[in-house]
């Protein structure tokens, strides 16, 4: 997602290896079409920022696709406040970032910036290249898009929070054998009664599964109907993992597996 030099082609190229043609798109829902459709072999979103939180979009992107997810990976990140040469930096009063950047770097800018207009943009790359043209604004984007559009770094490192991190998946169509150290993701549709959620957990507390994650969304087929996006540790086809699906199967009105994957290295 996005042009050259966001995280996100970080992360396509931490997985797949700098011989890999990488297409951007504009959208998250346009990595999900090109892939559906064959267009591409793989597509690479985010799904999660230690700091921010989970990308919704990208949970709804899987409620009208049939990809599954085939890997993860697990970014650090760092925020740079960048300049382009004709910036004058002691007249900075307009700053880019995607939302998410933003966010995660809200204190900084509360301390340094606290007058400059914050203005949300479709990615850290786009901010990027954005300012060149402006001699009164300034982008937040990391080193890659730094390098990528030639721009000046002010400062380094302004993120609010050192372990600042991201997770994104890799969507593909087909399903993943096991590594031995593996991930499983879900979205269950639980029945509108009384101890939904708890019919949904008590079966992975049965069997001693590791919860990763448990995200809500809006469902699709009605109003005030939630669908559960589920993350666990082990493989789909481990035995315990098999009978807990079962008894969720039985006690649901809709599970679909999104895949198993090998666990994300830092």
């Amino acid at each position: 997602m996005g042009p050259e030099g966001t995280f996100t082609q970080q992360a396509a190229i931490k997985h797949f290896g700098h011989s890999a043609i990488t297409k951007s798109m504009n959208a998250i829902d346009e990595v999900f079409r090109e892939v559906d459709a064959g267009s591409a072999n793989y597509g690479v979103v985010p799904v999660e920022n230690s700091t921010e939180g989970v990308i919704n979009h990208t949970l709804d992107a899987f409620l009208a696709s049939s990809l599954k997810i085939c890997g993860e990976v697990e970014l650090r990140i760092h925020h740079n406040l960048l300049v382009g040469h004709n910036t004058h930096k002691d007249k900075i009063t307009r700053v880019y970032s995607h939302a998410q950047s933003l966010a995660q770097c809200r204190q900084w800018l509360d301390i340094n910036y606290p007058n400059a207009e914050r203005v949300a943009v479709s990615s850290n790359a786009d901010a990027a290249k954005r300012i060149n043209g402006e001699w009164n604004s300034a982008a937040i984007a990391g080193d890659m898009a730094a390098e990528l559009y030639d721009l000046e770094k002010v400062s380094e490192k302004i993120e609010d929070r050192p372990d600042n991190s991201t997770r994104f998946l890799i969507v593909g169509r087909e399903d993943v054998l096991s590594s031995g150290d593996d991930k499983t993701s879900i979205i269950v549709a639980s029945k509108n009664q009384p101890g939904a959620l708890y019919n949904l957990l008590a079966p992975f507390y049965k069997e001693g599964i590791d919860l990763t994650r448990v995200e809500t969304r809006p469902s699709r087929e009605g109003k005030w109907t939630y669908v559960f996006f589920v993350d666990f540790k082990g493989h789909k086809d481990d035995p315990g993992i098999v009978k807990v699906l079962s008894e969720l199967s039985q006690n649901t009105t809709d599970l679909r597996v999104l895949g198993s994957y090998p666990k994300a290295v830092l």
